[in-house]
């Protein structure tokens, strides 16, 4: 499934995938298994990076301390799609990367190829990811929002 990672290291165990203007790790996309199979990509320290395997579920499998059953009969929630947070650090990171190193990661994130984020959150005023502290509106009851005014973190960055 996944292109070779363009490592680059931090210490003794910690390793990172680097994406920049000449290349950048993508999945092939993926195809929703048969009913009752699943498929798994799995990363770990010991090497392992968006290895892909398959598996099938069992009715019933006798395991000492773990115990899941599924119902699918009964449905609680609908998934409306996966995503991710434009900070205004994210923001800032990813306009000081090149051009084409910003195409590659939002492609990552977006594409067929990448994760297929469908969802942005973005947060209201500041967050604890800003460079400073503001908000939209600082006047005191002004229910009307007539002093309400985006700031350049939201204009220039997101």
């Amino acid at each position: 499934g996944a292109r070779p990672c363009s490592p680059k290291y931090f210490g003794r165990d910690a390793m990172v995938c680097v994406c920049n203007a000449t290349y950048c790790d993508t999945l092939d996309p993926v195809v929703l298994p048969a009913l009752g199979t699943y498929v798994k990509y799995e990363s770990s320290k010991a090497g392992k990076r968006l290895e892909r395997s398959e598996g099938s579920f069992q009715r019933s499998l006798h395991a000492p301390d773990v115990v899941l059953t599924v119902d699918t009969t009964q449905r609680y929630q609908k998934v409306k799609g996966f995503g991710g947070s434009i900070t205004d650090a994210a923001a800032i990171n990813i306009l000081s990367l090149p051009a084409t190193a910003q195409d590659h990661l939002l492609r990552s994130y977006f594409s067929e190829e990448g994760l297929e984020y469908n969802l942005v959150r973005l947060p209201m005023a500041s967050c604890d990811f800003s460079l400073h502290a503001y908000t939209y509106d600082d006047v005191p009851f002004d229910y009307e929002l007539a002093h309400f005014s985006l700031r350049d973190e939201d204009t220039k960055l997101k």
